[in-house]
């Protein structure tokens, strides 16, 4: 899986499927379904590391899970997050992207729009690819004060559009759409040559995206209300290890 296979797929109108995993055997088992896109995401801070949020993530750890989930996978597209305050200026942010490259991804994601975009033309300038991210930014919760649906006006319709307009101008090859109301996230990917990867932003998008423990319910605590979980492996693992401490506790009586 290449980016400019995922072109091609929206032009023939094939869906794309995109999910987290922060690990080897996680990786490993995704891209042995068949899954096009591996997102090591930032959401491993709070689904993974236990941080109230993805704004405590180092480049340093997005290293660390990248080469984990990168060696369990074969096929499928690898793409690293970088995380926040990591892309600050145009020089870091190719410095920090190549660190995600060599640790296994082949391709990085960024949030932002028209403000992002000489960090987006450095990046692919050093030969990386370049996934954008916009909408609900979640490395911007604190100075928006929560995770807001946008696109609601016709004022953040236009700006989503620009910045969706920016990005592509860029060399994005894609772009996310978080908490996207759909009519506008419908909008934007009719609008765009590049494919659009929806969370939350209904079903007009060219693929959508999923964090793999809202997928499986392995998060039990909190689940967006977008997700439909399709398991409930929380409840498997603290059954097994019910089990696992009632045959020790009673070994041997």
């Amino acid at each position: 899986m290449t980016p400019d296979r995922l072109k091609e797929m929206k032009v023939q109108g094939e869906k794309i499927a995109v999910l987290t995993a922060y690990d080897y055997p996680t990786a490993r088992l995704f891209d042995e379904s068949g899954i096009d896109v591996i997102l090591v995401g930032d959401s491993l801070g709070m689904v993974v590391l236990g941080y109230p949020d993805t704004t405590h993530v180092t480049i340093d750890e997005m290293v660390h899970h990248v080469g984990a989930a990168a060696r369990g996978v074969k096929r499928a597209l690898v793409v690293g997050d970088l995380p926040f305050a990591s892309y600050t200026m145009p020089k870091q942010a190719v410095v920090n992207a190549r660190r995600l490259m060599d640790a296994g991804a082949h391709a990085v994601k960024l949030e932002g729009g028209r403000d992002q975009c000489d960090q987006i033309e450095e990046i692919i300038a050093d030969g990386i690819p370049v996934m954008a991210h916009l909408g609900m930014l979640p490395q911007s919760v604190k100075m928006e004060g929560g995770y807001k649906i946008k696109g609601k006006t016709p004022p953040e319709v236009e700006k989503l559009l620009d910045d969706a307009r920016a990005v592509q101008e860029a060399g994005a090859f894609a772009v996310v759409l978080e908490l996207v109301k759909s009519e506008a996230s419908a909008q934007i990917s009719t609008a765009l040559s590049i494919p659009t990867i929806g969370i939350g932003s209904g079903l007009n998008c060219d693929g959508q995206v999923l964090v793999s423990h809202d997928l499986i319910g392995l998060f039990p605590w909190f689940t967006p209300k977008f997700v439909k979980p399709h398991g409930h492996v929380a409840e498997q693992i603290r059954a097994s290890a019910a089990a696992f401490i009632a045959d020790t506790k009673q070994a041997g009586r």
